[in-house]
C-alpha cells in the first residue's frame, strides 16, 4: 500500500462528486473536451457561491463605508465578517487581518513600512525558491544601503539549503523572508525553523503563504511569525490579499498612510476604500472550505475546527492524485521533472510540478494541451531566480501542472496520455 493509499484509509475519502457540484467553471467545455483546470498555482475555481455573494453585495449593499444610512452599515457588517473569516482561517485576532488588492501590493506597503527603520549595514535574506513578490519588495530596499542576501536551494530536487539559509543569517540580518510553499515546483519549506532562526537574532520572520494556503492549514500562532501573506484568489475566493501581522508590530511600525486614516489596527494599514464586493467572496471562500469540512466531519463544531477538517481530506485526496501523477510522469522518456519525486517526502510538497520535454517548449506543450481542455502554465510564473539557477529561464521556463482538490484521478489519466503521445511524437 503507498503512503497516499495510508493516508486515505485513516480519513475520510473526499467527496469528489459534492466538490465538484459546487464549482460552475468545470463545466465547461473545450473543443467538445470536458475542461480541465490544472492551473490552480495561479489561480483557483471559485464556488457557485462565491460568485451569487458579490453579484449580492453589488445589487442590495454597494456603499462606502461609515454612513449613517442601511448599505453603509451593510458594507461595514461585511468587512467585520471577512475579518473574523480570516481570523479563524489563519488562527488569529481579527485586527491582525490587513486586507488590500492582492500579496504583492500588501507586500510592497509592508517593505517601505519596514525599510523606514533600517539602515546601511543591515541585511535581509530571501530565497532563490520564492515568487518574485517575495523577492523584489525587499530587494527594493537595497537603495537605503542595505544587504539583501538570498538562500540557495539543492537544484537535484528544488528543495530549500536550510544550511545555506542557516549560515546567512547573522546578528545583522534585520528580515528573513521565505516561501511556506513554492508556486513553480510545490516544495514546502520548513517555515518554522526559519522563523526560529530569524528570532534567534532578533530579526523578523515574513512568510508567504500563497501557494501553500490552498492545500493546508495555516496556524500564525503556532508559526509564530511576524508577518504572513497569502491571497484569496489561490483558495477559491476572488482577487484579495489577505497580510497577517502580530500586533505589536503593526503598532509599532510606521506605514505610509493618508491622514484620514485613523491610528487603530488594521485601519492605519489599509489604503483607500476596500474591495467590498471581494470581502464578501472572501467570507463565501472560508464558509465553502468550513462547509467542506463539515461535510466529511459533522461532529465539527467551530468554523476552525470545520476548516482543519476540510483539509485533513484536501490534502490526503491531493497526495494520492500527486503520486499518480509524478509517477507517470518520471515513466515518460525524454521528460525532465523539476521538484520532489520521492513518494517517501512527499508530506513536503503541494500537488504542483514543473516538467520540460525534449522536443517540445513548455509554450508548445500548454498550447496542445489546451487544445485538448487541458489548462496548464508555462514559462517562469514570477519565480525569476528559481528558474535561472534550474537554467531554464532562456529556453522558455517549465511547463507547470497544479492540482487543487477539485480535480479527479481520470483527469490525471487523461493528462499523462496526451503527454506521453506527444512524448512519443517529439522523438520521432
Amino acid at each position: 500500500m503507498s503512503s497516499g493509499a495510508k493516508m486515505a484509509a485513516s480519513l475520510p475519502q473526499l467527496d469528489i462528486n459534492w466538490v465538484r457540484q459546487q464549482f460552475p467553471a468545470l463545466r465547461q467545455t473545450v473543443n467538445e473536451q470536458p475542461a480541465v483546470f490544472f492551473d490552480a498555482p495561479g489561480g483557483t475555481q471559485v464556488p457557485q457561491r462565491v460568485i451569487e455573494v458579490i453579484a449580492n453585495y453589488l445589487s442590495t449593499s454597494n456603499a462606502n463605508t461609515g454612513g449613517a444610512f442601511v448599505t453603509s452599515r451593510r458594507s461595514d457588517q461585511i468587512i467585520a465578517e471577512a475579518r473574523a473569516a480570516m481570523a479563524d482561517f489563519l488562527n488569529c485576532a481579527g485586527d491582525e487581518v490587513v486586507f488590500g488588492p492582492n500579496m504583492t501590493t500588501l507586500t510592497f506597503a509592508l517593505s517601505r513600512a519596514i525599510g523606514r527603520e533600517l539602515k546601511k549595514g543591515d541585511e535581509l535574506l530571501v530565497t532563490c525558491l520564492d515568487h518574485d513578490a517575495n523577492v523584489s519588495p525587499w530587494v527594493c530596499l537595497e537603495e537605503r544601503g542595505v544587504k539583501v542576501r538570498t538562500a540557495d536551494i539543492k537544484p537535484a530536487d528544488c528543495t530549500l539549503d536550510m544550511f545555506d539559509l542557516s549560515a546567512k543569517i547573522r546578528r545583522s540580518t534585520r528580515l528573513v523572508a521565505v516561501g511556506w510553499a513554492a508556486n513553480a515546483v510545490g516544495t514546502i519549506n520548513d517555515v518554522s525553523e526559519a522563523v526560529r532562526l530569524a528570532h534567534a537574532v532578533g530579526a523578523m520572520a515574513f512568510i508567504d503563504a500563497v501557494h501553500y494556503a490552498p492545500h493546508a492549514p495555516i496556524d500564525v500562532r503556532a508559526l509564530d511569525c511576524d508577518f504572513l501573506a497569502c491571497s484569496s484568489y489561490k483558495f477559491f475566493g476572488p482577487h484579495l490579499g489577505i497580510l497577517y501581522g502580530k500586533r505589536e508590530q503593526l503598532q509599532r511600525l510606521r506605514p505610509y498612510k493618508l491622514r484620514a486614516c485613523t491610528e487603530q489596527l488594521p485601519d492605519r494599514w489599509e489604503t483607500g476604500t476596500q474591495n467590498h464586493e471581494c470581502l464578501a467572496g472572501l467570507i463565501a471562500a472560508v464558509d465553502y472550505l468550513a462547509d467542506l469540512g463539515r461535510h466529511h466531519d459533522p461532529q465539527a463544531s467551530s468554523r476552525r475546527e470545520a476548516l482543519l477538517s476540510a483539509y485533513g481530506v484536501i490534502r490526503q485526496h491531493e497526495r494520492v492524485l500527486a503520486e499518480q501523477l509524478i509517477a507517470g510522469l518520471l515513466n515518460i522518456p525524454g521528460l525532465t521533472f523539476y521538484g520532489i519525486k520521492d513518494p517517501s517526502q512527499f508530506d513536503q510538497r503541494t500537488p504542483t510540478v514543473a516538467i520540460h520535454m525534449v522536443g517540445r517548449s513548455p509554450r508548445e506543450l500548454a498550447a496542445h494541451l489546451g487544445e485538448c481542455g487541458m489548462f496548464t502554465w508555462d514559462g517562469d510564473y514570477y519565480a525569476i531566480d528559481l528558474a535561472e539557477r534550474l537554467g531554464v529561464l532562456q529556453s522558455g521556463g517549465m511547463l507547470r501542472i497544479g492540482l487543487a482538490h477539485y480535480n479527479t484521478a481520470d483527469e490525471v489519466e487523461r493528462l499523462l496520455v496526451e503527454l506521453q503521445a506527444l512524448a512519443k511524437s517529439a522523438g520521432s
